[in-house]
């Protein structure tokens, strides 16, 4: 399928989708996992300076980017502790969602490149908010969490400015520009304590579904090749795609596990607990609005709302968290949660730990995101379900406002983003 237009299919998988949508549906999860801290930072902010913010997302992301960057390798066979290899991973990093990331990349030698940003959608983010800003964002979190994603590739590798915001001029191109060296004379990266925490999660470890054959023939079944400074979505095969996407979903698993913890160790485990439900139902409402733009689907019922359940990211990979989803009638969808590692890991530190009570608001987030009338309800649980539920239409009831988290969310200009591929699918293998 090149979009879910279609019928809604209760056994929807990912392999149903062309290589074509797989990419669409790619820069979309890329984007959902880059836009959890726009709705967690503000949140971590309240009532506190701009340097708790930035303490909070400079621990989240060393600790979090080092464990994803290395599942990356292993997923697409590029792993050579080389330069080479760290730019191929910032092609697949949710830090640089593309288009909005504009991430470009030039590789001298094995040792060597640079990257720059045509276009940093973060910095017009904070752009209006102040220089101090500006420099947390570009210079007290950069300069750490570059160097702690660099250096899971190879301990000796440095990420340096050659320039960087605030811009001087004020329209400076591009936004910044940085070199990537590796030298057996620099000092070595540390890894930042709580990489081990992140690691030691199932999800650090969960490994996803690989299909046995591509249902689509063209593109990249890895990423075992030079490096194409030119790589887009589009460029992988469609069983590289299924992969990717599931990889996408688990770096922002990895993501949202590292913030919650970075903020129980600053400010309390109760702190963690207030925040957790707040960022999903912000992150997951948005995410559910775009997705149905992106998939193309229909309508505002009972089908529509399944359907954006089924392409939701915040329930893959299925090996992780297993989701059922179900069309009862015109006006009402049952879904239910199953059984699932994500319940067996060892503390709250993911999405669904406050289900059945304060994290039930995300998902109406996700069925108001198809029809403001709408609202889930918990129901009785089957065989095999950890947490079920209906939503259900009522045409006479009053249309739910957008939660606040929402807003929060579309403060970012990533909210409203426009994607489109560069190119065409790849033909066939190269």
């Amino acid at each position: 399928m090149d979009d879910y237009s279609g019928p809604f299919d209760p056994d929807f998988d990912l392999r149903h989708l062309s290589r074509r949508a797989l990419a669409v549906l790619g820069r979309e999860w890329l984007l959902h996992g880059h836009l959890q801290d726009r709705v967690g930072m503000p949140l971590v902010h309240e009532g506190r300076p701009r340097e708790a913010m930035e303490e909070v997302a400079i621990v989240e992301w060393m600790a979090a980017s080092p464990v994803y960057s290395m599942r990356s390798q292993r997923a697409f066979g590029f792993a050579d502790g080389n330069v080479p290899t760290i730019m191929k991973n910032l092609q697949l990093d949710i830090g640089a969602p593309h288009q909005f990331m504009d991430f470009r990349c030039e590789v001298f030698d094995e040792n060597h490149g640079e990257f720059w940003l045509a276009h940093c959608g973060a910095l017009m983010d904070v752009e209006p908010m102040g220089e101090e800003y500006v420099q947390g964002m570009c210079h007290a979190i950069e300069d750490p969490t570059f160097d702690a994603t660099a250096g899971a590739t190879n301990p000796r590798a440095q990420v340096r400015p050659i320039h960087r915001p605030p811009r001087v001029p004020a329209d400076q191109m591009p936004h910044c520009r940085w070199t990537v060296e590796i030298d057996p004379s620099f000092d070595p990266v540390d890894p930042h304590p709580n990489r081990a925490l992140v690691e030691a999660s199932l999800i650090a470890s969960i490994t996803v579904q690989v299909p046995d054959t591509d249902a689509e023939p063209g593109g990249w079944d890895d990423y075992h090749r030079d490096f194409d400074p030119d790589f887009q979505l589009e460029d992988l095969s469609h069983r590289a795609l299924v992969v990717a996407l599931q990889e996408f979903a688990v770096q922002s698993h990895l993501l949202f596990r590292s913030f919650l913890l970075a903020v129980a160790q600053r400010y309390g485990e109760a702190e963690a607990a207030r925040i957790n439900p707040m960022v999903f139902t912000g992150l997951a409402g948005l995410t559910a609005q775009r997705l149905r733009t992106a998939m193309n689907i229909q309508g505002d019922g009972a089908e529509a709302i399944a359907k954006v359940l089924q392409v939701h990211p915040t329930f893959f990979p299925r090996t992780y968290v297993d989701l059922a989803v179900e069309v009862v009638a015109d006006d009402r969808v049952r879904f239910a949660i199953l059984d699932s590692p994500v319940f067996a890991e060892a503390d709250d530190y993911h999405w669904f730990t406050q289900l059945g009570a304060a994290s039930d608001r995300a998902l109406d987030a996700i069925v108001q995101a198809v029809n403001p009338r709408a609202s889930v309800s918990a129901t009785t649980a089957r065989p095999g379900e950890r947490f079920a539920y209906e939503a259900v239409i009522d045409p006479d009831a009053t249309p739910a406002r957008e939660a606040p988290e929402i807003g929060l969310a579309k403060i970012s200009t990533g909210a409203a983003v426009e994607f489109s591929p560069r190119r065409p699918v790849r033909a066939a293998r190269s």
